[in-house]
């Protein structure tokens, strides 16, 4: 039986949610905004703000199943000032990169945090580690939507019509992944997430 989020815990989560949902997209945009693509600066994405970034359904999908999505940042592959597959796989990359530096960041504060004695705030901190490992580890997965379809993509030599033609049936296979996945994603996410905890044990040593 499904059971919904407790205020408190929705509380503990969303701040790790939030930012990296929106510096994730914010990546996009400053990645093309930095390869000469304006589209996003124009519509208003790049920016820190939430709200620019947060697709409503997607956000309460990931704070009650923990399966969600924000709303993409527009892209013209045509106004990048480098070759538009290179430009498209450095654009990509920006948003899983950055989440693996929020949740690098996280673990440091984690560990400089150790000493406070506040139960929430030591939440919050693993959310931040985990949620962002989840963003950047699911993002790079090599299918139609996803960040890693265009990296993969921008690796291929030629031109991967192959690829580009799995973009329709990219909500079926996410779904696939989705319901038989999961224990494959974990096998991944899982010794990371170790792997930046023992990173904050070490400071917290250091500290």
């Amino acid at each position: 039986m499904f059971n919904f989020p407790s205020p408190y815990q929705i509380a503990i989560v969303l701040p790790a949610i939030i930012i990296g949902l929106t510096f994730h997209e914010f990546a996009h945009g400053w990645m093309a905004r930095r390869l000469g693509d304006r589209t996003a600066e124009a519509e208003g994405r790049l920016t820190i703000n939430p709200l620019a970034h947060i697709d409503p359904i997607g956000f309460i999908m990931l704070l009650l199943v923990g399966f969600g999505w924000a709303k993409p940042v527009p892209v013209n592959p045509y106004y990048l000032n480098v070759d538009a597959k290179k430009g498209m796989l450095l654009v990509s990359v920006a948003g899983p990169t950055m989440n693996f530096i929020l949740a690098i960041l996280s673990a440091i504060l984690y560990g400089l945090l150790s000493s406070v004695q506040n139960n929430e705030l030591q939440l919050i901190m693993q959310y931040m580690i985990w949620i962002n490992i989840v963003l950047a580890v699911f993002n790079l997965l090599p299918i139609p939507p996803l960040d890693g379809s265009k990296v993969l993509a921008g690796i291929l030599p030629g031109s991967p019509e192959w690829l580009y033609k799995l973009e329709a049936y990219g909500p079926l296979l996410l779904l696939a992944l989705i319901f038989f996945g999961f224990r494959f994603l974990f096998m991944i996410i899982s010794p990371i997430f170790e792997l930046l905890l023992s990173l904050a044990n070490f400071v917290a040593h250091l500290s």
